[in-house]
């Protein structure tokens, strides 16, 4: 054996202010990244060589230590088009905000804000205090907001029923996106879970027959993200909410989708809205803002005045309660709302486009990249809402089966570009949506398409 043979690889690696020198080189001063930046980088990368006797060379660590600081100083959260057609794309993060939103978030963002503050008065005041009265104007009850949905339902639970037993259907006990069951959510507040019925019947007997002294609540968990098909039976919230109130008990529902208005308008199944749930009698409803809503991640719970108020004076509540900026760009959805112009709303925009807008949309596409065919789509809404239920519309099918650039080549190519655009593949084809995409954006899938076929 030779003795480079028998050389410890890790002895060829370079040292910290080698490495850093190399990388600094290859960055060329076209981004401004410190020398502490690539120093840290640098030692990471040979810690990691070290421990894996990485044989690679010198060069190729200073262009990964080059990329990564390039990388961390321009983000890797970037605007996308999305192409998918699914509009509430939970990856792409979800509805996108009104022009009203956003106006609202740069002018609470740029400065100081009435955050915690009244002016009238000139005192301290509590955080979203203008947007319950918002949400009360809408919903006719009060309300609380927290950062997301799965929140609502841990402050409910952890507020009203820590301790104590909360029933709920077997076919209810659904999971919501990142593998998160409601078990184990309710689990984290502290109440305990009774199942009862079977997961595709359950009646209000079921309900009736588990009532204990212990029990502090009857949940109902609406199917937003899935279906139960065939031999069914659920209870009704008049039902349900009866019950509840004959044995002094809290009725609540988790809504998920968000709907505050009619989903039949856009030619899809009536979605039951919170005002329904209200009306039906049940004492609280939650639900998510950045679904069917079309605003900002957050959740909302509303419903009677005493309970509300509990959830608010929780002390988790605080650490469960959004930011100005979540606060601002829901205050201005809302406002959408009570002028009665939530149709104007990006999210609803996209649901009530009409098939021969997306043709027309895909057409202009094809002749841009000089290829594809227009074909006919079924569009699901997304992010855990109606499913199985799909909308009617045209888009842009490129390639197929042995064509080159493969599939796979040209929706990498599209991701690649700037600013990217996300498609889906079907069939050994690429399929761009236009239902999805706003309309200011088809100048850019048209330069997008010219760049990945090219």
């Amino acid at each position: 054996m030779s003795p480079a043979e028998g050389a410890d690889p890790r002895r060829g690696l370079p040292s910290v202010e080698a490495l850093v020198t190399a990388a600094h080189r290859k960055l060329d001063g076209r981004d401004p990244v410190t020398r502490d930046l690539l120093t840290a980088l640098a030692r990471a990368r040979l810690a990691e060589a070290r421990e894996r006797d990485d044989r690679g060379t010198a060069d190729k660590l200073a262009v990964t230590v080059a990329e990564e600081a390039r990388r961390l100083l321009r983000g890797t959260l970037v605007p996308v088009i999305n192409a998918t057609g699914v509009a509430l794309q939970t990856n792409l993060g979800r509805a996108p905000l009104s022009e009203a939103a956003l106006e609202r978030v740069a002018a609470v963002g740029r400065g100081y804000s009435s955050l915690e503050f009244d002016l009238e008065r000139g005192r301290r005041s509590e955080r979203s205090i203008s947007l319950s009265r918002t949400l009360e104007a809408l919903l006719g009850v009060p309300a609380v907001v927290v950062n997301n949905n799965a929140a609502s339902l841990v402050l409910s639970l952890f507020a009203l029923a820590r301790g104590k037993e909360v029933i709920v259907s077997r076919g209810e006990l659904i999971e919501i996106g990142g593998s998160f069951r409601l078990p184990d959510v309710m689990r984290i507040s502290g109440a305990r879970l009774v199942e009862v019925g079977t997961t595709n019947r359950t009646r209000a007997a079921d309900y009736g027959e588990a009532i204990t002294p212990k029990t502090a609540m009857l949940l109902k968990v609406h199917a937003s993200n899935y279906q139960v098909v065939g031999f069914t039976e659920s209870v009704a919230d008049a039902e349900l909410a009866a019950l509840a109130h004959e044995n002094d008990l809290v009725v609540m529902e988790d809504l998920g989708s968000g709907a505050l208005v009619g989903t039949e308008a856009a030619g899809l199944a009536h979605e039951p809205t919170a005002q329904d749930a209200l009306a039906a009698g049940v004492d609280l409803v939650a639900f998510s803002a950045d679904k069917l809503m079309g605003g900002p991640q957050a959740g909302v719970v509303a419903g009677r005045p005493d309970l509300v108020r509990k959830l608010g004076r929780s002390p988790l509540y605080r650490a469960l309660r959004p930011d100005k900026m979540t606060l601002a760009a829901l205050e201005a959805t809302l406002g959408a709302y009570l002028a009665g112009a939530s149709a104007d709303l990006p999210l609803w925009r996209m649901l009530h486009q009409d098939p021969a807008t997306t043709k027309a949309r895909a057409e202009g596409w094809a002749v841009a990249a000089g290829q594809g065919e227009v074909v006919e789509l079924e569009s699901p809404v997304g992010g855990g809402s109606l499913p199985g239920q799909t909308l009617k519309g045209f888009g842009l099918a490129l390639g197929g089966p042995g064509a080159r650039p493969s599939a796979d080549t040209v929706a990498r190519r599209l991701r690649r570009g700037s600013p990217p655009v996300v498609a889906r593949i079907h069939d050994d084809r690429v399929i761009l949506d236009p239902r999805t995409v706003l309309p200011d954006q088809d100048i850019d899938v048209a330069a997008a398409l010219k760049a990945a076929l090219g």
